[in-house]
């Protein structure tokens, strides 16, 4: 049994549209298998891959405005792609956003809704990662969390110090996950979260009760009875075990 970065979940008024604008932004297929529900990944892709990590955009009523703790990193491959691909992402729906982070090497977009993304000039450590170089997770202690997420999916640690924190699939492909120290989070629900899926489907109670043996804490009752099973880390990020539809 196996538990995999499976998608990145992100809250949205109109799943349509954003799921519309994240297939353009990269270049995959966009399909949406019941109302509420958009699902953007690679085409042909087949599930187990741990190359790929999807986005899945579900419709809410009311999305919160809150500090975007998760973001998704663009990969490019040189300058002139860079320059190209922000450009298109504009064309497509994004804006500019200003996250008081200052000059990071890296272009700062927001998409149609509001969640803030990056576009990284090029790294020679994500040539290979495919379109999504990195997902990024702001956090107090990058090592601790390191230590959870390591254990929890079986990924490998490449750079952990106290100020960031970056792993990947144990079979070194896919994005990578990582870590950024943050100074003044807020205790709040946010936009975006990991969804992970057990290999076979059908493991998913064992695997819940292993991330609790890490660490791993059910948030507060009363969000319905759902194939899926949210728990948070031991920073309090909430995420998703799947299971059988």
């Amino acid at each position: 049994m196996a538990l995999q970065l499976f998608q990145v979940n992100f809250k949205a008024r109109d799943d349509s549209t954003l799921g519309r604008f994240w297939s353009e932004a990269l270049g995959w297929s966009v399909s949406s298998e019941e109302p509420g529900a958009t699902s953007v990944k690679p085409v042909g892709s087949a599930w187990p891959d741990p190359a790929v990590v999807r986005v899945d955009v579900v419709a809410v009523p009311d999305p919160e405005t809150v500090r975007h703790r998760a973001h998704i990193e663009l990969a490019t491959t040189s300058a002139a792609h860079h320059a190209e691909l922000v450009a298109r992402l504009k064309e497509f729906g994004a804006t500019p956003a200003d996250v008081g982070r200052g000059d990071l090497q890296r272009t700062v977009l927001a998409d149609p809704e509001g969640n803030v993304f990056c576009v990284p000039e090029p790294r020679e450590i994500y040539r290979d990662t495919g379109p999504i170089a990195a997902v990024v997770v702001d956090c107090a202690d990058p090592r601790a969390m390191a230590r959870f997420w390591g254990e929890a999916m079986d990924w490998t640690p490449h750079e952990v110090t106290d100020d960031h924190a970056l792993l990947r699939s144990a079979k070194g492909v896919g994005p990578y996950l990582e870590f950024l120290r943050t100074p003044h989070l807020k205790d709040v629900r946010h936009r975006v979260h990991l969804d992970l899926a057990p290999y076979p489907f059908d493991g998913q109670a064992a695997e819940v009760a292993r991330l609790k043996a890490l660490g791993a804490t059910p948030p507060d009752a009363g969000r319905g009875d759902f194939p899926w099973k949210v728990l948070a880390d031991p920073e309090g990020n909430e995420f998703c075990v799947l299971g059988p539809a």
